[in-house]
C-alpha cells in the first residue's frame, strides 16, 4: 500500500504506522516522516524490507547508531544491509 500525501507529512506504512524515524539500511539514512515529502523515497525502502525503526523513535537513536538525517540532496552509496 503506497503512503499518500496528508497536508505536508505522509500517512504511515501500514507496518510502520507508530513510528516517526524510518532508516534505510542500505544508505544508513534516517527519514522523518512527519517532514519528509517524497513518498516514492520512502515506499522504495520499505517495500524492499530494508526498512528500520528505531525504539526509542528518536533522531537521537537513530544518530546512536549511525544513521544520518536524510535531506533532499543526500546520496549515498547503497550496500547490501548488515542485519
Amino acid at each position: 500500500m503506497p503512503f499518500r500525501y496528508r497536508g505536508h507529512a505522509m500517512d504511515r506504512h501500514p507496518k510502520f504506522e507508530h513510528s516517526r524515524f524510518l532508516g534505510d539500511k542500505r544508505t544508513q539514512l534516517v527519514y522523518d516522516l512527519d517532514t519528509w515529502e517524497d513518498a516514492g523515497v520512502v515506499n522504495e525502502f520499505v517495500d524492499l524490507g530494508v526498512a528500520l525503526s528505531f525504539g526509542p523513535d528518536t533522531l537521537g537513536e537513530a544518530r546512536n547508531r549511525g544513521y544520518t538525517p536524510a535531506t533532499a540532496d543526500a546520496r549515498r552509496m547503497r550496500r547490501a544491509p548488515r542485519a
